[in-house]
């Protein structure tokens, strides 16, 4: 071939030697912790000449593999591939051992040719992390038999190689040529441009808040492509917090192909497995699934045809994967190694176990990362490093559990009681309103305990695998991610306990600080652009998110002028919890004057359901006249739907919904759709021990506690509903805000610059 190629030996015998079923029954495995830490153990038992982590490399005409043996024994002679192990080695599959056997020998044949051995000992080492036993299997192996094992391997995929070598050049060369798809940028779209340009030209974060209505994903996915070939990139992840977005990523994806028929660009839109599966009543495994049944074994002209037609949203996924009988999820997993643009969900980069991230890590990607609606990257990232215990699973688990768990599950339950009785919650108390401590300190003996359920339900089922329920398993998975998140526990998290009645408590690990989670992963990219209409202060999201000293923050100007939205403050009135009852006429008539100025479509903001309910019972009775409907708790996608489709052209009336849920951001109701909103709320977060707690961790970190739990989560929210009335420069609207305290200049600083100002006087 021609162009050169370099494949990991990971990804090369990933490729070439599996084959067979998918199968994804539950198989006990060590977390990837437990993988590093045996790997360590096994080499720490060898002798002073052994080298671990030895780095290899060898080419194949034009196919450059390259990689790490897990160790060396010169004085031996052998070459050591370590595997770590739950249960019996007699359970492992035969397929997974052949993937093993190849590893191993693509470094042999490696090792040789860099070390000019005629022959060598080619060894697998399996470590049980239970007993920390080790198992050796061994076969002699000479350096032309490797050679040739080597050989057969880059042949199975030197046509891949030389297809992708081929489109990564003609991909590249198309890239250089990118035009804009459209006559001329939006006010500044241009500008958002050359910034996300100049970040990933030099490496570097980039923070930039811009309004709504400029075009911001494609001014994002444009300049990023752009510097695609010059920057070397072999990805770019455009990844956003809800499906919407998602959406328009892959329109304005679909717009750059059209501008440009012979751009020769792979996209992949990634979805979660519950959405993809075509079979959610089956297992995941050969014997019940007819799409796992053979899937590596047909996975090759799948791949093919998915890499052929290049453009694969969830439906062309599903559509190439269904015409081979292969899962489509899975098809995905597979196609994120090979696309140019992955378009996908927050969480594939920046969770524990993110996919995105993984394969960037081990193919040694340089990856562009682009992230949507960035403002909600704080809270989603506290979750994604947040777990709990629930003790009622926990008992019903118990109850049916086999015998031989009995012992371990039992010493949890103790260490479960033992915890609520020190945290002063043994009162039965009433059901109806629970009881919530901050706990001092990490319960040590309880993560004890639950790290030793782990291990013995793990153990169990590595020997007795028929015993795999749902409910075991998922006990499992709860306390394995609970107990990985204690090993990290810190400043960062705190431990809190809610009990809802007898048996029925959760202990919680709470992130707070997302930022020590966070770091490694933007430090792992080569540049990552977020982005949103609401990312100010700076301060605020480079303390709370990690990010590198060198981000730059951005403010595009907007291209809205203060004509467009009138703003309108009532400053006599206060939203506070205490003055709820109080605050709901002045409210009502302020919203019903409002509407009496101009009928059309409206939507008000309240700060919690309680608050809502009470303002609209109170806006029926004063003003029956007035057509009114409103969010509900709980509400399914379907009225959801049903909520915005009131939202016609050349329609009246008034939606209330709360501040933060599901229409204050991330809806689009252009011209006159949408023409005011109403908020009744500064959207402070509720004042309680939790939050107290977080302000007094962020004040001894940043010194700004009150400013980062309180108030500039708040104003996030306010600006994000306020966005929903002006989304393009033909837009009019106005927005009323009603609490005193919009009128601090603390406050007024959070809001949009080109805003201007006006009190309401009663």
């Amino acid at each position: 071939m021609s162009a050169t190629y370099r494949v990991a030996v990971r990804a090369l015998c990933d490729f070439t030697a599996r084959q067979g079923d998918l199968d994804h029954r539950f198989t006990p495995a060590p977390s990837a912790r437990e993988g590093m830490e045996g790997h360590t153990l096994v080499t720490s038992r060898r002798g002073e000449d052994y080298l671990a982590e030895l780095p290899l490399s060898g080419k194949f005409e034009g196919l450059i593999v390259t990689g790490r043996a897990d160790g060396f024994d010169p004085t031996a002679n052998r070459l050591e591939e370590i595997k770590t192990h739950r249960g019996s080695l007699e359970r492992m599959a035969d397929n997974q051992r052949a993937l093993h056997w190849a590893q191993v020998k693509v470094y042999g044949a490696l090792l040789c040719a860099e070390r000019a051995l005629e022959q060598i000992t080619l060894t697998l080492v399996y470590l049980d992390i239970a007993s920390g036993k080790e198992t050796l299997l061994s076969q002699e192996a000479t350096a032309d038999e490797l050679q040739a094992f080597f050989a057969e391997q880059c042949q199975r995929f030197l046509a891949w190689a030389e297809q992708e070598a081929g489109h990564r050049q003609d991909r590249d060369s198309g890239l250089q040529t990118l035009r804009f798809p459209h006559a001329a940028f939006r006010p500044g779209q241009r500008e958002l441009a050359e910034d996300v340009y100049k970040a990933a030209s030099t490496g570097r974060c980039l923070l930039a808040q811009a309004p709504t209505g400029i075009g911001k994903t494609m001014g994002t996915l444009f300049p990023m492509l752009s510097a695609m070939p010059r920057q070397q990139l072999d990805r770019i992840a455009f990844l956003t917090m809800k499906t919407p977005g998602r959406r328009l990523a892959l329109d304005a994806l679909a717009t750059l192909r059209t501008s440009d028929e012979t751009l020769p660009l792979r996209v992949l839109e990634l979805v979660a497995r519950e959405k993809a599966c075509e079979y959610p009543d089956r297992a995941c495994h050969g014997e019940s699934c007819p799409l796992a049944a053979g899937f590596y074994d047909r996975l090759p002209a799948a791949r093919q045809a998915a890499v052929d037609q290049g453009w694969l949203d969830r439906d062309a996924l599903r559509e190439v994967a269904l015409a081979h009988d292969v899962c489509p999820y899975y098809l995905g997993q597979e196609l994120a190694r090979w696309a140019d643009v992955i378009v996908g969900d927050v969480n594939h980069w920046f969770d524990s176990h993110a996919l995105l991230h993984g394969l960037a890590q081990a193919n040694d990607w340089r990856t562009g990362v682009l992230v949507d609606e960035a403002h909600n990257l704080i809270e989603r990232a506290r979750g994604m490093y947040s777990a709990e215990l629930d003790q009622q699973r926990f008992n019903r688990v118990r109850r049916a559990a086999p015998k031989a768990l009995s012992r371990p599950l039992g010493r949890l339950s103790r260490q479960w009681q033992a915890v609520i009785k020190e945290a002063g919650l043994e009162e039965e108390g009433d059901p109806r309103k629970p009881t919530y401590r901050l706990l001092t300190a990490l319960p040590d003996k309880l993560v004890t305990a639950a790290q030793q359920v782990g291990a013995a339900i793990t153990d169990h089922l590595g020997e007795h695998p028929e015993d795999a329920s749902l409910e075991l398993q998922e006990l499992l998975f709860e306390a394995l991610a609970f107990c990985r998140l204690a090993e990290r526990f810190g400043e960062h998290s705190l431990c809190d306990l809610t009990r809802y009645g007898r048996g029925r408590a959760v202990l919680g690990l709470r992130n707070l600080i997302p930022a020590d989670f966070l770091a490694a992963r933007f430090n792992a990219a080569h540049s990552v652009v977020l982005f949103s209409a609401t990312l100010n202060p700076a301060h605020y999201y480079r303390d709370l998110l990690g990010l590198p000293e060198n981000t730059v923050w951005r403010e595009v100007a907007s291209p809205f002028t203060a004509c467009q939205l009138e703003v309108r403050i009532r400053t006599d009135i206060s939203t506070r919890f205490r003055d709820r009852d109080a605050s709901i006429d002045p409210i009502v008539a302020t919203m019903a004057q409002q509407y009496q100025r101009k009928s059309g479509h409206y939507l008000a903001f309240f700060s919690s359901f309680a608050y809502l309910e009470a303002a609209l019972a109170r806006f029926r009775e004063a003003h029956p006249e007035v057509p009114v409907f409103s969010q509900t708790r709980g509400m399914p996608e379907a009225q959801r739907e049903e909520f915005l489709a009131r939202f016609a052209p050349v329609g009246e009336g008034i939606g209330f919904a709360v501040l933060g849920g599901a229409f204050a951001e991330g809806i689009d109701l252009p011209g006159d759709r949408l023409i005011g909103a109403f908020i009744a709320t500064l959207g402070l977060p509720p004042f309680n021990d939790f939050n107290e707690a977080l302000k007094a961790r962020l004040t001894a970190r940043f010194g700004q506690g009150d400013d980062y739990t309180y108030r500039i989560p708040g104003m996030i929210k306010v600006v994000q509903a306020a966005g929903r009335v002006i989304r393009s420069p033909e837009d009019q609207g106005v927005v009323v805000l009603m609490d005193d305290r919009f009128a601090q200049a603390s406050v007024r600083a959070l809001l949009p610059r080109w805003w201007t100002l006006g009190d309401i006087h009663p």
